[in-house]
């Protein structure tokens, strides 16, 4: 197994204190690596995926850690120092290769759940066809060279492994269970019609407990699979399969996709085009998904020229309809993907509007910290290029195997409370069906 071997709190650098990390990136062509899954740790897995293409890493070169109001700010200040002192070659020029780090970010400002940039010892990865190997080794740079004149010795290419036993988890209600979050539900329906908030977004969770050596691959297998059209991901423990694109920065372009309003799957092709119809014509879930789409907007029009937005769209996943918007724009002011993470959350398709408003009712009305849940995850290049999810349906594994997954939806006021139990039941399924 693969152990961390730099572990680092951020100092911002000053003359006196510079940074100590000087990092050696050297990436190699492969050919075609069809399955990035197999070569990652069993425990400790560090994935990007989405309809096979992504980046898999394994062990840590450097781990970066991040809490409070400025967290992502700080990262991305971070970042930009950590990558300014890295000598990288990367023939591949392919998003994902050189050097890049993963990264998964608390949802709320006072979270005590550190966020994360962590950069690989090794990334495999995957793009339209074509693979790549990124070794990543670190020196310290206020240190004399070494006696050689050399860097510290390079990783060797992990090898695919096996998958551990099967395990199946059996998911219990958290601290907030069903019936207490219709009555959460409720409550903030009440609070809309008194003029207090537009609109809440509101989570609850279920808990579970991974057994003893538990291959978490395994799960990562069926949400890849089985969610494909989503970003599969793993970071620092917390996994999940996400059908939301937070961000996107390649080249100076920037992307965004806006997911609120969601629907059930019909039964057969006449329920189903009824039930995508039916979320489409739907008042509710149009006010819930404008909402969203404006906080978007709002966000990324200071850093971006010529800022478009389609018209909303069903977007169909395996279990359920999504309102979607997709928003593309070029950047104007060079900023990198976390500069835009930083801008754009929490936006109110994971928090409500006004903002401040829906954060304090989450407070109140959720008995837990929802630590990275709805957080951005994703990754971050040398060159400031990325990509970033809001990470939805999702769960933390904690060191000792606590398990805590994580569904909620926006509550606007024509909201039902029944209806929206049952939608957060709908979006557990990934979890509970890769895990369970």
């Amino acid at each position: 197994m693969w152990s961390p071997s730099v572990k680092s709190e951020f100092v911002t650098p000053t003359a006196a204190s510079p940074a100590v990390q000087a990092l050696t990136v050297e990436t190699t062509p492969l050919d075609d690596v069809r399955q990035l899954i197999p070569f990652l740790d069993p425990r400790h897995p560090l994935l990007w995926l989405r309809r096979g293409d992504g980046i898999a890493g394994v062990g840590e070169a450097v781990r970066l850690e991040f809490t409070g109001p400025t967290r992502v700010t700080d990262a991305a200040d971070a970042w930009r120092t950590l990558a300014a002192a890295a000598t990288v070659t990367d023939p591949v020029r392919l998003p994902g290769s050189g050097l890049v780090a993963f990264g998964s970010f608390a949802f709320a400002d006072e979270s005590e759940q550190a966020s994360v940039l962590i950069v690989p010892r090794v990334v495999i990865g995957r793009r339209a066809g074509r693979s790549w190997l990124t070794r990543v080794s670190v020196a310290d740079a206020s240190a004399e060279a070494p006696r050689d004149g050399g860097a510290a010795p390079a990783a060797a290419l992990p090898k695919p492994t096996a998958f551990g036993p099967e395990f199946r988890l059996t998911m219990a209600p958290g601290q907030l269970s069903a019936a207490g979050y219709g009555e959460a539900v409720a409550s903030v329906v009440a609070r809309i019609a008194a003029g207090e908030v537009g609109k809440v977004v509101l989570s609850r969770e279920l808990r579970a407990h991974l057994p003893a050596g538990a291959d978490v691959r395994r799960a990562l297998v069926e949400l890849a699979l089985g969610y494909s059209d989503c970003w599969t991901f793993a970071v620092d423990g917390f996994v999940g399969a996400s059908p939301e694109t937070l961000v996107r920065v390649t080249a100076g372009r920037v992307d965004a996709q806006v997911l609120a309003g969601t629907a059930a799957r019909g039964a057969n092709a006449e329920t189903d085009a009824r039930a995508a119809t039916t979320l489409s014509a739907s008042s509710k879930d149009r006010a819930e998904h404008a909402f969203a789409v404006d906080s978007v907007l709002e966000s990324l029009r200071p850093h971006t020229r010529a800022l478009e937005s389609s018209a909303p769209f069903t977007l169909k996943l395996p279990n359920l309809w999504h309102l979607a918007t997709d928003v593309v724009g070029t950047l104007a002011d060079g900023s990198s993907a976390l500069d835009l993470v930083a801008a754009l959350h929490p936006t109110a398709a994971v928090a409500g509007t006004p903002r401040a408003a829906a954060l304090a009712v989450i407070r109140e009305l959720e008995p837990f910290d929802r630590g990275r849940y709805a957080g951005p995850t994703g990754w971050i290049g040398a060159d400031g290029s990325g990509e970033w999810a809001v990470a939805l349906r999702s769960a933390q594994i904690a060191p000792d195997g606590d398990l805590t997954a994580y569904a909620g939806g926006g509550i606007v006021a024509d909201s039902d409370p029944v209806l929206e139990v049952a939608e957060t039941t709908m979006k557990f399924r990934p979890i509970v069906e890769a895990f369970g």
